[in-house]
This record gives C-alpha cells, sequence and structure tokens, in this order.
C-alpha cells in the first residue's frame, strides 16, 4: 500500500515512515509537513491511504479533509497524540485512529483493519465541514484568506485563483470543494462569485455580468443565471 505522512514534526513522520516500511506492508509515497502540501500529494501521488496528525498549526487535520475532493482522499488514519479526538475522527470516516507513540502492535492491527478494506465495500462520504478561510500561497507563505474578503475564484489552465479587492492568490483547492463548502455560488464554468460582495447585475439578452464592490467583473452563463436571479429576486 501507498501511504503518505502528514504531520507538521519532521521527527513525527521520519518514525512513523520507519515503522511502516518496517511492517513491509507499505510504501511512502510522501511526507508532508502542512495541510497545503497534504493538498497537492493527494493529488500528485494518489496514495491508498493517508496517515494524518490532527492538530497542525493554521490547518488542522479535520480542517484539511474538508479541504480535499472526496474522489481525491484515500482511506485515513489518524495519527495523534490526544485521544478526546477519537470520536470525531471515526465521525470523518477514518479507517482507524492511532495515539503517539505509535506502538508496533497496534499498527500491526491498522495494517490488518486496511487490508480488509472497509466492512460495507466502500468509503463513506465525509462530513461538510464548512471552509471559512482558504489556503493560499503568497510567496514561500501560505495566506489564511477569510470567505468574506474573496469577492470570486476563477480558474484558468494556470489553476484556481482567489480574486480580493486588491489582487488574487493561487491556491490548490478546486472550485468543486470551494462551491460545496465555502458558500460561494458557482456562476460560470470557470467562475465563483461571493454573493455578499456583489454590487450590481447587468442583464443583457439572456446572459449577466455581476460587478463586485470593489469593480470586478464576473460572467455570468445562461446555465447558471436562473439560479442567480432566484437569489436576488430578479
Amino acid at each position: 500500500m501507498r501511504a503518505l505522512i502528514v504531520d507538521d514534526e519532521l521527527h513525527a513522520r521520519e518514525e512513523l515512515a520507519s515503522l511502516l516500511e518496517e511492517t513491509g506492508a507499505f510504501a511512502v509515497a510522501g511526507k508532508c509537513g502542512n495541510a497545503v502540501e497534504a493538498i497537492q500529494a493527494l493529488r500528485k501521488e494518489r496514495p491508498d491511504v493517508l496517515f494524518l496528525d490532527i492538530q497542525m498549526p493554521a490547518i488542522s487535520g479535520f480542517e484539511l479533509l474538508s479541504m480535499v475532493d472526496d474522489a481525491d482522499l484515500p482511506a485515513v488514519v489518524f495519527v495523534t497524540a490526544h485521544d478526546e479526538f477519537a470520536i470525531r475522527a471515526f465521525e470523518a470516516s477514518a479507517l482507524d485512529y492511532l495515539l503517539k507513540p505509535v506502538a508496533k502492535e497496534r499498527l500491526a492491527r491498522t495494517v490488518e483493519r486496511l487490508q480488509r478494506g472497509p466492512a460495507s465495500g466502500g468509503r463513506p462520504g465525509l462530513p461538510r465541514t464548512p471552509i471559512r478561510r482558504i489556503p493560499c500561497l503568497a510567496g514561500r507563505s501560505i495566506k489564511l484568506v477569510d470567505v468574506a474578503e474573496v469577492d470570486l475564484v476563477r480558474s484558468s489552465e494556470a489553476g484556481v485563483y482567489v480574486v480580493l479587492a486588491k489582487g488574487e492568490l493561487y491556491t490548490d483547492l478546486t472550485l468543486k470543494v470551494l462551491e460545496e463548502r465555502a458558500g460561494l455560488v458557482r456562476c460560470h464554468k470557470q467562475f465563483l462569485v461571493n454573493l455578499d460582495n456583489v454590487d450590481e447585475i447587468d442583464l443583457e439578452e439572456g446572459q449577466a455580468v455581476v460587478r463586485t464592490r470593489s469593480g470586478k467583473e464576473v460572467p455570468v452563463s445562461r446555465r447558471f443565471l436562473p439560479k442567480l436571479r432566484d437569489h436576488f429576486h430578479i
């Protein structure tokens, strides 16, 4: 099985990687120190299982799960020093829950569970936890943008960009995730808009253009125009 490890502590990542490799059941596909790295690695590496720390700076393990498309998410095993998260971990469809320091005997039971697979024959869907802050890249830093500050989100061949009143930032989150979990509204195949920041809508021959309070223009396709009309009662 190909495993991805996500933990903000380097020692914890290396120790778990060594334990996984000792079992003979895993090949470590990657080791990530934060949620943004993990989102990228999940999409690129397509691991079979995610070993995920819960308490991490900026974006927790639970928040990370809400930022990933269900199709990109493998089986989840939480690894943490805090047993009070156990109930919530299983509510989040985790296959198992390991306490640090991880014991070899306990890890062996996790291997058995992974090899058996889900009893129901499929992994249950994750809870739709709302996204309140969007992780974006700002140089070498990760900027967490409040959804309230977002005017729109656009996608192109270059990726997905969160557009603010004074610029835009790249994000690894998909339009689908932001539409479903950040409260942004689809107005075009390649655009989402924050309806709270809409200033006016220009209607013309079955199409429309939305203008935000900061002056940004967002196209509205015919497919999504009825939904926008219903929201604004026009």
